[in-house]
């Protein structure tokens, strides 16, 4: 069911648009935020904006599946764009090397107006999208046949290690080492003291990191890294030393899991090996156990490091309310995974990594396209007692998705629920909050830390969803 209030804003569409009402699919329309959030740069977002005029396109239409068109480029040049909306992805003529470029988004704003009208493919797009299809079906069959391998030889862990035990083998001791060393450097600041940490160089850091990566430990080397910031950040702070033990402890308590892993159970060691730096491959993953349910979209983040963009993707099942994760990784100017849109729910079939907790996941069949919904709420303490579960589970757990309903923003930048509990925001612009929910209840949705809550997303009854 379309929530009211994007009903109400695609209605308005509707009566604007050029022969709206000559198809259905409009209330599956994206809204303008919902566009410019696929852009891979702000300035991206102001280029689609100068070509999203019907002026300078042409031969441009839609249907279910897709939206088309040529756009006039400089001098004499016609470029063809076209997007494919189940996904959605992108293919443009134009030589930009950003993705999606300011055509396919100028493409979609248009189409997300209402002034795109329907028709029938033209020869270039469809032979496109059939090409799109036949790929995503071979790609299916594969991982068909991969969950019939590994139906017959066992888990997909049991093969790799009877494929290739030496180098399995030589890669455990290889991180074995490294964790050791890794625990005395652990002891050693501890015993230097915390002070030190405030004035010295990176390299305190950079060093523990780097021998990490040459033991094959990526993922704590990532960790170390990022500690060196935590005495630095807003000229220390005064309660820097609380935060940079509690990292130093944390760490700890990996360090001694891993090397006593034999006594934990099983789901636990599979939590304590990717912690560390042990990966499945996507194949893995999905030949595996899969659960199906409609994922809301409740938010999206960004973050960069080591010139690599992540892209954060929180999902909750509609049905059984449970949460997930969907990661993926470009270079700076590369495209990331735009497929996912926030206020929208997919009805699809997840694959979670194995562990204690299991949060990060893949998508593996889509069984319809995205579209609107209203995000599943809940109290706050509802949230914590939630949140309360999981960290007993995977006590290295540094961030968890919320969705609250029917919160208020307070003076002391809070969010309080209906029955006084509060939850503190954390690097959320609380202007930004307060112009949208006109000082009234809201469903807000967001990545919560130790440091607090950081609003990604919010719904208004009224107006719909919007992106923080």
């Amino acid at each position: 069911m379309t929530p009211p209030g994007l009903a109400a804003a695609l209605g308005k569409a509707r009566e604007m648009s050029v022969g709206a009402d000559s198809f259905g699919f409009v209330s599956e329309r994206w809204g303008r935020e919902q566009v410019l959030g696929l852009a891979p740069d702000a300035s991206s977002s102001k280029a689609a904006a100068g070509v999203a005029k019907p002026a300078k396109w042409g031969g441009a239409g839609c249907d279910e599946q897709a939206v088309w068109g040529e756009c006039q480029g400089s001098g004499s040049s016609v470029y063809r764009a076209c997007v494919d909306l189940s996904e959605p992805a992108f293919r443009c003529s134009c030589p930009s090397r950003k993705f999606p470029c300011k055509h396919a988004l100028g493409l979609l704003l248009l189409w997300s107006d209402g002034v795109v009208p329907a028709g029938a493919q033209p020869g270039w797009a469809d032979e496109w999208l059939t090409q799109r299809q036949e790929k995503s079906q071979k790609v299916q069959e594969r991982r068909e046949a991969a969950r019939a391998e590994n139906a017959v030889s066992g888990t997909a862990k049991e093969g790799l290690t009877k494929k290739d035990p030496k180098t399995a083998e030589r890669r455990e001791r290889r991180v074995d080492d490294g964790i050791d060393d890794l625990d005395r450097w652990l002891c050693d600041q501890i015993a230097h003291g915390l002070a030190q940490a405030e004035h010295a160089p990176y390299a305190l850091w950079d060093d523990a990191a780097r021998r990490l990566v040459d033991a094959q430990a990526g993922a704590l080397a990532g960790q170390i890294k990022s500690l060196a910031a935590i005495p630095r950040h807003q000229g220390g702070g005064a309660g820097w030393p609380e935060r940079l033990l509690e990292e130093y402890a944390l760490l700890r308590l990996l360090t001694r899991a891993y090397q006593r892993r034999a006594e934990l159970p099983e789901p636990l060691q599979e939590t304590v090996r990717a912690r560390v730096g042990f990966t499945m491959s996507q194949e893995e993953v999905l030949s595996g156990p899969t659960t199906r349910d409609r994922w809301y979209v409740t938010g999206i983040r960004d973050t960069e490091q080591d010139r690599l963009i992540t892209r954060r993707v929180w999902l909750r099942g509609l049905r059984a309310g449970r949460p997930a994760l969907v990661l993926s990784f470009a270079a700076p100017g590369r495209a990331l995974d735009a497929s996912l849109l926030v206020g929208t729910a997919l009805d699809a079939d997840l694959a979670f990594y194995p562990g204690a907790q299991p949060l990060r996941a893949l998508i593996g069949t889509r069984h319809a396209a995205p579209a609107p919904a209203a995000p599943p709420g809940s109290t706050v303490g509802d949230f914590l007692r939630e949140y309360a579960r999981a960290l007993a589970l995977d006590p290295w757990l540094d961030r968890w998705p919320a969705v609250l309903e029917n919160v208020r923003l307070s003076r002391d930048r809070h969010l309080v629920d209906e029955h006084g509990d509060a939850l503190p925001l954390d690097a959320t612009d609380p202007w930004r909050l307060l112009a949208a929910s006109g000082g009234g209840p809201m469903t807000i949705a967001g990545e919560w830390s130790p440091r607090g809550l950081r609003a990604l997303s919010a719904w208004h009854d009224e107006e719909g969803v919007f992106f923080l």
